[in-house]
């Protein structure tokens, strides 16, 4: 919780070779989240660059301080970058964004409001009837489309873009799925696909999504594909064979974190308590604090 009272958000942007794409991504990033009073934090995360990603990176977090950079130069992959920005990140919700500005700070911003109305989790949809979609190459998409919909059947749930890194967590959800193991870009369902089987509170919303302005993906389809059913089939299991487990686990962290509450607001109502008492003992004029006639 930062200062002002509102939740904190933090943003884990994974960058490799993203020299040209960082500025214009972070600087409307925490252009929105500025216009909208949403405390926030940006982790950087520049990942094995071989361009002047670093030195970019280190700019943007000398211009604003709520930016801060991880810089990794061992073994290399978007699910190990993502990985350390989780590991590093203060907020009470983190958001993961891509760093080639195809996804939409007004989106961010949406998903925030929604996990201030109570969601654990919000998943963004680029196929729903209100999403938009610019310059999806269209051999990824129907990939993309025919993946996304076995999901759907195999965890017969109504999510139909779960392949989608840009998603939102509470920060509890975070750390009850985790730790993570995934690599690369399996990371971002096996993120998902862990909340929902733990039946947190998801919400699904139309996303905007634009192609890249500068460079090229380093999305592999073909060497993607054992990675993401290796995770498939490690969550399914995880949900037909030890379900009550995983359940009982997070019912169990629910009800530590009631019992912490409770104790924590015992505390300050002792010891509003006792500024009370000390309020009524102390004697009109006394000038320690001053005459109160």
């Amino acid at each position: 919780m930062s200062e002002s009272g509102h939740l904190l958000l933090s943003i884990v942007i994974p960058a490799h070779n993203e020299a040209e794409n960082l500025p214009p991504t972070v600087e409307a990033l925490t252009r929105t989240l500025g216009a909208e009073s949403i405390p926030y934090e940006v982790i950087l995360v520049n990942d094995n660059s071989t361009d002047e990603t670093g030195r970019v990176a280190e700019g943007l977090a000398v211009r604003d301080p709520a930016v801060r950079v991880i810089t990794r130069t061992k073994l290399g992959g978007f699910g190990r970058a993502v990985r350390s920005g989780l590991e590093a990140f203060r907020g009470d919700a983190v958001a993961v964004v891509m760093a080639d500005s195809s996804d939409d700070p007004k989106d961010v911003v949406r998903y925030y409001r929604k996990i201030e109305e109570g969601y654990d989790c919000v998943f963004g949809s680029r196929f729903r009837g209100e999403s938009e979609v610019v310059n999806y190459p269209r051999g990824k998409l129907i990939v993309n489309r025919i993946v996304n919909r076995m999901i759907q059947l195999l965890f017969w749930c109504r999510f139909n873009d779960l392949t989608n890194a840009f998603k939102i967590y509470r920060r509890e959800v975070v750390l009850q799925c985790g730790p993570y193991s995934s690599s690369h870009f399996n990371l971002t369902i096996e993120m998902s696909l862990s909340a929902l089987i733990r039946r947190y509170h998801i919400a699904e919303i139309p996303i905007r999504w634009y192609g890249r302005t500068w460079g090229a993906s380093n999305l592999s389809i073909v060497a993607m594909g054992r990675r993401y059913l290796s995770t498939l089939l490690k969550v399914f299991f995880e949900r037909v064979l030890i379900s009550d487990d995983i359940l009982e686990e997070r019912l169990a962290e629910r009800a530590l974190t009631a019992d912490r509450l409770a104790q924590f607001e015992t505390r300050l109502t002792s010891v509003e308590s006792d500024l009370v008492g000390l309020r009524e003992s102390v004697p009109p004029g006394d000038p320690e604090y001053g005459d109160s006639r």
